[in-house]
């Protein structure tokens, strides 16, 4: 079977995260790096991958028939809409879009032209989270109740040597919980309203650094989740699901999901659940999976050949990517009002 050639829009972090898996993958063939900057041109060409500074006409030589878009958040509309109408597919990197107002362009777009849009909130891919998935949608352990969830670490401080990381939107809100909440709607199914209070007490930047958040599911369960990236400490995804070699690993949990018959934690994957009597007065058994590691981003190249081909639907569809957008918004939309803030959907 032939691969199916793609191209890869912005030559960054993110951008050369997906470089680097598709030149790995049995699925896909990198035809095309698009990057203006003199940094993008040395990516492309120590990958051997020919360089475009304007993706355009990477389109019309390299001819892709799908592209990721890895480009600042401010221009993923823009260009994710314009591959669709010159009739590619894209996976556009979280957030799907700035706003509500231009992510709803990138659904708009994809209805009119037919063609697929994933978003890349690349832990629906983890074997993880899809095995999670699997003890919540059989019922293992009941009526989903409560969702508590770590989103705690110490990000270094040359990091904010770039300004936008210090203005408002370059925060852990936009940047890192907003994988949480991707992650929460996968597995607990939508959020009707969301609270929250934020705080820059710590740097002093215009940009929070600390906030919590409380939302309420569709199905009447409640989440709370604890996020800042100013504190010590090792509870987050990131460093405890191994999913990057950049991050040192922890054997900790991050996300704890508890229902009527028993409780799971991610990501070591354990299930806690009485198996006699049920009451706080009997013991509880603990059980855990251990997995085999995969890549949540050679998944997600694998999967975007299948929905290009029609073979698979959209883990995670355009209008999916902003109903997230939605919910990770309301956070400091709920923060600056004191009030709920109710989902349109």
């Amino acid at each position: 079977m032939e691969r199916l050639p793609v191209a890869v829009i912005g030559a960054g972090l993110i951008g050369r995260m997906h470089i680097d898996r598709a030149l790995k993958h049995a699925d896909v063939k990198l035809v095309g790096i698009a990057d203006p900057t003199p940094e993008g041109k040395e990516v492309a060409v120590a990958a051997g991958i020919p360089w475009f500074s304007d993706y355009a006409e990477m389109i019309e030589v390299s001819k892709p028939r799908g592209a990721v878009v890895a480009t600042p958040n401010v221009t993923h509309a823009r260009i994710a809409v314009d591959c669709l109408e010159r009739g590619v597919p894209v996976i556009v990197e979280k957030p799907i879009a700035e706003t509500l107002e231009e992510a709803q362009r990138i659904c708009a777009a994809s209805a009119r032209t037919g063609l697929p849009v994933l978003v890349g909130h690349h832990r629906r891919y983890n074997p993880i989270t899809r095995r999670a998935k699997e003890f919540i949608t059989s019922g293992r352990i009941g009526v989903p109740v409560t969702a508590t969830v770590l989103s705690t670490w110490l990000k270094p401080d040359d990091y904010f040597s770039v300004t936008w990381r210090r203005e408002r939107g370059g925060g852990p809100i936009l940047i890192n919980l907003i994988h949480d909440i991707d992650l929460l709607r996968f597995l607990f199914g939508e959020i009707e309203s969301v609270q929250a209070m934020v705080s820059s007490g710590i740097r002093g930047f215009a940009v929070e650094d600390t906030s919590a958040v409380i939302c309420r599911f569709r199905n009447g369960a409640l989440g709370a989740i604890s996020v800042s990236d100013t504190a010590a400490a090792p509870w987050n995804w990131d460093l405890a699901a191994g999913e990057a070699d950049r991050f040192p690993q922890q054997d900790v949990n991050s996300h704890y999901l508890s229902g009527t018959l028993g409780s799971l934690t991610l990501p070591r994957l354990e299930v806690w659940e009485y198996r006699g009597g049920r009451g706080w007065h009997d013991p509880l058994t603990s059980e855990r999976t251990a997995l085999h590691r995969g890549c949540p981003y050679i998944e997600q190249w694998r999967h975007f050949r299948a929905l290009i081909e029609g073979r698979e639907a959209a883990v995670c569809s355009a209008q999916d990517g902003r109903r997230t957008l939605e919910a990770t918004l309301a956070v400091p939309a709920a923060a600056a009002s004191g009030n709920a803030v109710l989902m349109e959907h």
